[in-house]
C-alpha cells in the first residue's frame, strides 16, 4: 500500500507478528491435516483455544506463545535502552524467562519451550556457562521470531540492524546458515518498513547494500548479477556470510508468484511445497511466497500461513510481520487487534518502539 507512513509500517510489522503468533496458538504443530480439520474445521479464520493434550494447552484464544513472550522481552529492552544492549537482553532472559522454565518442553510462559531455548537454559542454568558459550546448532526459527524487534527499531540503519541481529541470533543459535537467513529476512523486513516493494527487484536493492558494505554478505558478481569484470579490480566484498544467497531468495520466489504458469492453489499449500517442519529453511521460503501472494491483504496472508499446518505459528508470525509492514497498522483488520488478550500492552509497545521513526 502506498502513502503509508514509515512509523505506521513499523507498528504494523510488530503488531502483525504478535497477531500471527497468537493465531497459531491453538492449531500449532498439526502435521496430520486431517487431525487439524477434526479439531478446528477445514478453515481456521480466528484465534482458537488449544485442545487438551496439545501444545500450549491451558492457554486461551488470543494469548501469545513463548515466542511472543520473548519478542516482548527484546522489544522492552530496545525501548528501555534506546537501542540494542546484549547484556540487558540476556539479563532479561535470566531473570524473566529462565526463572519460569525448567528445561522441559511443556513449561513456562506460552505453555511450550522451543528447542534452542531449552538447550540454552540447560547450558546457562544447569551448566553455569556464560552467555557467550551457550549458542546451539538448532536450525529452528526462535531467533528470527524475536529479532523482528531489532529489524523494526533499526529500519533506517541497515548496517547497525545487521550487526545487532547477528549478535542477538548468536545468543541462542550459532549456525552460520541460520544467522545468514535471519539477517537477510531482517533486511527484507526493514526495507519493507522503509517503503520498498516486495517484488523481484528487492534482492537487487539488497545486493546494492552489500556492495556499500551495509550488509555483511560475501559477493563476487558485478552489477545485475553479472560475472566479475575481467581485468577490473573491484573493492573487496567479503562478508561474514559466505554468500549472498539468502538475500536472493525473495527475487526468485516473487518471480514465481508473478509467473502465471506457476500455481500453488490454494496458497496455504505452500507449506506442502516448502515443507511443514520447524527448520528456518522450510519456514522462510513459504513466508516469502505468502507475502508475495498477498502484499495488500493481511487477513488472507496470515490465514493461509495458519491453515498450512506444521509449524504454522512461526509461518503466521513472520508473514504477519512482512505483510503488516506493507499495509501498516491501519491495514490490519481491527478484529485481529481486538482479539489479542493483551491488546493494549502490545499497542503501547508498538508505539514506544517506533517513536523515533
Amino acid at each position: 500500500m502506498k502513502n503509508v507512513l514509515v512509523k505506521d509500517r513499523a507498528k504494523g510489522a510488530l503488531v502483525g507478528a504478535f497477531i500471527g503468533d497468537a493465531l497459531g496458538l491453538g492449531p500449532h504443530w498439526y502435521y496430520d491435516l486431517q487431525e487439524q480439520y477434526k479439531d478446528y474445521g477445514e478453515w481456521i479464520d480466528d484465534y482458537t483455544t488449544p485442545k487438551e493434550g496439545r501444545y500450549h494447552a491451558g492457554l486461551k484464544a488470543g494469548d501469545n506463545s513463548q515466542a511472543g513472550f520473548i519478542l516482548e522481552l527484546l522489544t522492552k529492552s530496545l525501548i528501555e535502552n534506546g537501542g540494542y544492549n546484549n547484556d540487558d537482553f540476556t539479563n532479561k532472559l535470566d531473570e524473566d524467562l529462565f526463572t519460569k522454565i525448567d528445561g522441559t518442553p511443556n513449561s513456562g510462559p506460552g505453555g511450550y519451550t522451543s528447542q534452542s531455548i531449552r538447550e540454552s537454559y540447560k547450558q546457562r542454568v544447569k551448566g553455569k556457562h556464560s552467555w557467550d558459550e551457550i549458542g546451539t546448532l538448532a536450525d529452528t526459527t526462535e531467533a528470527i521470531e524475536r529479532v523482528l524487534a531489532i529489524a523494526i527499531y533499526y529500519a533506517k540503519y541497515p548496517k547497525e540492524m545487521a550487526r545487532y541481529v547477528w549478535q542477538n541470533t548468536n545468543v541462542t543459535q550459532v549456525d552460520a546458515t541460520v544467522a545468514s537467513i535471519t539477517v537477510a529476512f531482517s533486511a527484507v523486513l526493514s526495507q519493507l518498513i522503509m517503503g520498498e516493494a516486495f517484488d523481484s527487484k528487492l534482492s537487487a536493492k539488497l545486493m546494492d547494500m552489500v556492495k556499500e558494505k551495509k550488509l555483511p554478505f560475501h559477493a563476487v558478481t558485478s552489477d545485475n548479477f553479472n560475472p566479475p569484470k575481467v581485468g577490473v579490480k573491484e573493492p573487496s566484498r567479503e562478508g561474514v556470510f559466505s554468500s549472498p544467497d539468502a538475500l536472493l531468495t525473495p527475487m526468485f520466489i516473487t518471480q514465481a508468484v508473478e509467473d502465471e504458469s506457476i500455481k500453488i492453489e490454494p496458497a496455504w499449500k505452500a507449506s506442502l511445497v516448502y515443507g511443514m517442519p520447524c527448520a528456518i529453511y522450510h519456514i522462510v521460503p513459504s513466508v516469502y511466497f505468502l507475502t508475495a501472494s498477498y502484499k495488500d491483504d493481511f487477513e488472507s496472508a496470515v490465514l493461509h500461513a495458519l491453515n498450512g499446518g506444521g509449524q504454522n505459528m512461526a509461518r503466521a508470525m513472520l508473514t504477519g510481520a512482512l505483510v503488516g509492514a506493507q499495509v501498516g497498522i491501519q491495514g490490519i483488520p481491527q478484529r485481529f487487534i481486538d482479539g489479542l488478550t493483551r491488546k493494549d500492552e502490545i499497542l503501547e509497545l508498538a508505539e514506544k518502539l517506533t517513536i523515533h521513526l
